[in-house]
C-alpha cells in the first residue's frame, strides 16, 4: 500500500501536484501544473510533482522534485503516455516527502494514484476540473455504452476528492452536466506572460516577411487549429468582409489538429492573400509580439473552459471578440473589456465591420481588458495556496467526511490490465526488431543474388532462357525460405 508521511511543517506546507501530463509533453494542464509548482516553491511552501515517465524527460532543471512512475509510450496513438499508477517504486519516492495536501489536475490515471495516497495516510485531496472531458471521451470512443462507462469512472474519481475546483463557472456547469452533484469552487488559472507590450523593434523582427500593412486591421488567433474552436465562424465572417470590399489581415498562429483542412477551406474561400498561417510557435516572447501586433484577438470558441488566450491577449492590452455566455466570456462586459457576439459568422462579421470603423474604441477596450481580465500566475497561485490552508484545516476538522475507498478487486483488475498493455507493448517492440532483422536478411540476400547475376552475365557474355529460368527459380526458392523464417519468428508473438 502506498504511504506518505503527513506534513509537520507549520510555516511551509508541501503540496503534491499530480497530473497525467508534464513537460516534455506540453498542453494547457501541464503548463498549469508547472506554474503551480514553480510559484509554490518560489513564494509559499514546497511542491512535488508526480507524473508518468516520458522517454527522454530530464527534470534536473526544476527547483522542485519530480517523481515519475512507470508508463507505456502511447504518444503515437493519442499524443500522451499511459501511466501505470500502481507502482511501489513511485510510492517509496513520495514517501520521503512531507506532504500536507494532494492536488490532482486530471480525473483519470493520476487521480487513482492520488486516491491511494489520500486513503493511505489521511491526506486531503483537491481536484481541478480543467476541460470538457465528456467531449474528449465522445471524440475518442464511439460506443455510447463505453462513453457512459468512462464518464462513470471519471465521476467516481471526482466524488472521491474532498474539494473540487474548476477553472471557470462554465467548467463547473460542464461537470454538473455529466452527473456531479456536489459543490465546486472557481479557481481560475493565471497567465505566464507579463502585463506589458513588447518593443516595436521586436514586433518588427518577429513579423518580418509577412504581408502586414500598417494601415490595415490585423486580426489574430493563437492555439491549436481545431474546428471546434470556432475557426469556421472566423473564416466565414472574413469571407463576408472580403465580399463587402473590406481589406484586412488575419493571422493564425498554431498548427496540428485540423490545420490542413483549415488551410484548404481558406483557399476554397479565396482568402489566401488576406489570411496568414505562421505554423506552431512555442516561444513565449514571439507570441507576445503577435499579441502586441494584433488589433483584435478572435476567439469564438464555446469548447474551451477557461480561454487563457483571452487573458494572454489582455496582457498586451489587446481586446478579444468572444461568444456571449461562453466560458471565455466570464468577466467580460461588451464594449468595456471585450466584445461579445452570437455564435455565428454573421454576428462576428457585423461586429468586425463596426469595430473597423472605430479604431479608438478598439484601443480603449484593449486597455480595459488589460486592467480587468489579466491575472498573473503569481496571483492565481497565491489565491490557491490560501485555499490549500483552509482545506487542510477543514480536513482535520472532519468537514469533508469519508469517501468510498477504491475497491481492491477493481484495483487488481486495473493493475492486470496495465500489465497486459505493458507486455503487449514490449512484445510489439521485440517483434518490430525481429521483423527488421528478417527484412534486412532478405534484402541482403537479394542484393547478393543480383550482383551475382550481373557478374555471371558479364562473364558469359550471353543470356539464355535456361539461365534466366534457373535464376528465377533460385530467387523464388530463397524468397520462400526467407518467408518461412519470417513467419516462424512471427508465430512467437501471436
Amino acid at each position: 500500500m502506498i504511504s506518505v508521511r503527513i506534513g509537520i511543517m507549520k510555516d511551509k506546507k508541501t503540496i503534491c501536484l499530480l497530473n497525467d501530463s508534464f513537460p516534455p509533453i506540453i498542453d494547457g494542464v501541464a503548463n498549469a501544473v508547472l506554474n503551480y509548482a514553480s510559484n509554490i516553491e518560489r513564494r509559499h511552501g514546497h511542491s512535488l510533482v508526480v507524473t508518468p515517465q516520458v522517454p527522454g524527460s530530464d527534470d534536473r532543471a526544476y527547483s522542485f522534485p519530480v517523481v515519475r512512475y512507470p508508463s507505456i509510450d502511447t504518444r503515437k496513438l493519442v499524443g500522451y503516455v499511459t501511466g501505470y499508477p500502481f507502482s511501489p517504486e513511485a510510492a517509496h519516492e513520495v514517501e520521503a516527502q512531507n506532504v500536507s495536501l494532494l492536488h490532482v489536475h486530471c480525473p483519470v490515471t493520476s487521480c487513482l494514484l492520488a486516491r491511494q495516497l489520500a486513503e493511505s495516510h489521511g491526506l486531503p485531496l483537491v481536484l481541478t476540473w480543467h476541460t470538457k472531458y465528456d467531449i474528449d471521451i465522445a471524440n475518442a470512443v464511439k460506443s455510447k455504452v463505453l462513453q457512459e462507462s468512462a464518464l462513470q469512472a471519471l465521476l467516481s474519481n471526482v466524488n472521491a476528492c474532498d474539494e473540487i475546483w474548476t477553472v471557470s463557472k462554465g467548467a463547473g456547469e460542464n461537470l454538473r452536466s455529466i452527473g456531479y452533484k456536489g459543490n465546486y469552487i472557481v479557481m481560475p488559472n493565471g497567465v505566464d506572460l507579463p502585463r506589458e507590450k513588447v518593443s516595436v523593434d521586436y514586433v518588427s523582427k518577429v513579423t518580418a516577411g509577412y504581408d502586414l500593412p500598417a494601415d490595415l486591421p490585423c486580426f489574430l488567433f493563437i492555439g491549436r487549429l481545431m474546428w471546434y474552436k470556432g475557426l469556421r465562424i472566423i473564416l466565414d465572417a472574413l469571407k463576408a468582409l472580403d465580399k463587402a470590399g473590406a481589406d484586412f489581415r488575419m493571422v493564425f498562429v498554431g498548427g496540428g489538429g485540423d490545420e490542413q483542412e483549415v488551410r484548404d477551406y481558406t483557399a476554397q474561400l479565396g482568402l489566401d492573400r488576406k489570411v496568414i498561417f505562421t505554423g506552431a510557435v512555442s516561444d513565449r516572447d514571439m507570441l507576445r509580439a503577435w499579441y502586441t501586433r494584433a488589433d483584435l484577438f478572435l476567439f469564438p470558441s464555446t469548447f474551451d473552459t477557461n480561454g487563457l488566450v483571452v487573458r494572454e491577449a489582455a496582457a498586451s492590452d489587446t481586446a478579444s471578440v468572444i461568444v456571449a455566455e461562453s466560458c471565455a466570456s466570464e468577466g467580460v462586459t461588451d464594449g468595456r473589456n471585450g466584445f461579445l457576439i452570437e455564435e455565428n459568422a454573421e454576428s462576428l462579421a457585423a461586429k468586425l465591420r463596426d469595430l473597423c470603423e472605430h479604431p479608438e474604441l478598439i484601443k480603449e477596450v484593449g486597455k480595459g481588458a488589460g486592467n480587468e481580465l489579466y491575472i498573473s500566475w503569481e496571483d492565481a497561485v497565491a489565491h490557491a495556496y490560501e485555499r490549500y490552508l483552509a482545506v487542510i484545516d477543514n480536513y482535520k476538522s472532519g468537514v469533508y467526511g469519508r469517501h468510498d475507498p477504491i475497491k481492491g478487486s477493481w484495483m487488481q483488475s486495473q493493475g492486470e490490465l496495465m500489465q497486459i498493455l505493458g507486455d503487449l507493448d514490449a512484445a510489439r517492440k521485440t517483434f518490430r526488431k525481429e521483423a527488421i532483422e528478417v527484412q534486412e536478411e532478405i534484402e541482403s540476400s537479394l542484393w547478393s543474388m543480383r550482383n551475382k547475376a550481373i557478374v555471371d552475365a558479364i562473364t558469359t557474355h550471353y543470356e539464355t532462357k535456361e539461365t534466366l529460368r534457373s535464376l528465377r527459380q533460385d530467387i523464388e526458392g530463397h524468397l520462400k525460405e526467407a518467408s518461412e523464417t519470417f513467419w516462424e519468428k512471427l508465430d512467437r508473438y501471436l
